[in-house]
């Protein structure tokens, strides 16, 4: 039986968080340089965390991204997507590439393709204001060696219009000779990061910018897929549009998200969790548990109002931080 919610959408798309910490700082994500990070007993060992990841493909989840935080920071990581790599999954991994050499050859022997790496501007300068940490250069030979080496690289650009509007036409004009896969993401509400609607750069706001710059054609979305994807004309990669703010796709969301404490979130921005990882220690019935999670997601924001209605900052603002949700 597939885990459906109310609403009928089936949930196979697991995101889990091997981590909260991070080496950058990223101001959207971690703006608080005082955060306190979970300690180690809290968060989900390897064994737990993999027999956490057979109890969603047993419910039929088809896919694991990891995030965290920085997944390949954990020192156990290469332990854990070993393990993952020999489920019937397709495994991906979000990540900010500063570790990304250690890990290339793990990747090729288990088959994990997918990488998604966070880069919000080309510019070291602005690359360590916004990261707070001097570490383009190497970032960037990491992106370069992934796409020699065959892997299908998106690059993830959260799009904050007074820190990188101006470089979007640079990420759009590396799709044009490189496989490179550009994603534009909506500047999002989290605890912390001080977001207000006027503060987003809209789906519209990026694509009038674009077509003032580029010839370009839309091209088909996978499905559940959470960006709008496009095509400069006769470039050799894409670039897509994540809209999660002005042009929601939760008609559609199939995602899953389990914490590095071992919480399941049925939604980004719910504020309800359940605690699987003591439910598992205890001896619980997970899968029970997972079932019932998926059947309580709300229609839309977990639950919470419009982005753009009046005092919707506040609400969101009682989310947790995007490090420790994972990304």
């Amino acid at each position: 039986m597939p885990l459906l919610d109310s609403f009928g959408r089936v949930h196979d798309y697991l995101r889990i968080s091997l981590t909260d910490r991070c080496n950058l700082r990223c101001i959207y994500c971690m703006p608080d340089l005082r955060m306190q990070f979970m300690p180690p007993a809290a968060l989900m060992q390897a064994g737990e965390l993999i027999t956490l990841a057979r109890h969603f493909v047993s419910l039929g989840v088809k896919k694991i991204r990891l995030t965290g935080g920085e997944p390949l920071m954990r020192k156990d990581a290469a332990q854990i997507i070993e393990s993952l790599g020999r489920m019937p999954v397709k495994l991906a991994i979000t990540t900010n590439a500063f570790f990304l050499d250690r890990f290339f050859d793990l990747f090729d022997s288990i088959g994990l393709r997918s990488l998604n790496i966070s880069l919000d501007t080309l510019n070291p300068d602005k690359f360590k204001s916004i990261a707070q940490k001097d570490s383009f250069l190497r970032i960037w030979k990491n992106i370069d060696t992934a796409v020699n080496r065959g892997f299908h690289v998106k690059l993830n650009m959260v799009v904050m219009r007074e820190q990188n509007l101006s470089e979007l036409p640079d990420f759009i004009e590396l799709t044009r000779t490189r496989p490179l896969h550009v994603r534009l993401i909506e500047f999002m509400p989290f605890a912390g990061n001080k977001w207000n609607y006027g503060k987003t750069v809209s789906y519209a706001e990026m694509l009038e910018l674009i077509e003032s710059k580029f010839d370009f054609e839309k091209i088909e979305d996978a499905k559940n897929d959470t960006a709008r994807n496009f095509r400069v004309s006769g470039a050799t990669g894409t670039f897509a549009i994540i809209s999660s703010v002005t042009n929601p796709f939760c008609s559609t969301c199939n995602r899953i998200r389990l914490t590095a404490d071992g919480k399941i979130k049925n939604c980004l921005f719910s504020r309800e969790e359940s605690d699987l990882l003591t439910l598992l220690r205890s001896g619980g019935d997970v899968q029970k548990q997972i079932i019932e999670s998926i059947r309580g997601k709300h229609a839309a924001r977990g639950g919470l109002p419009p982005f753009e209605s009046k005092g919707a900052a506040g609400e969101f603002e009682k989310n947790r931080a995007m490090i420790s949700i994972g990304g």
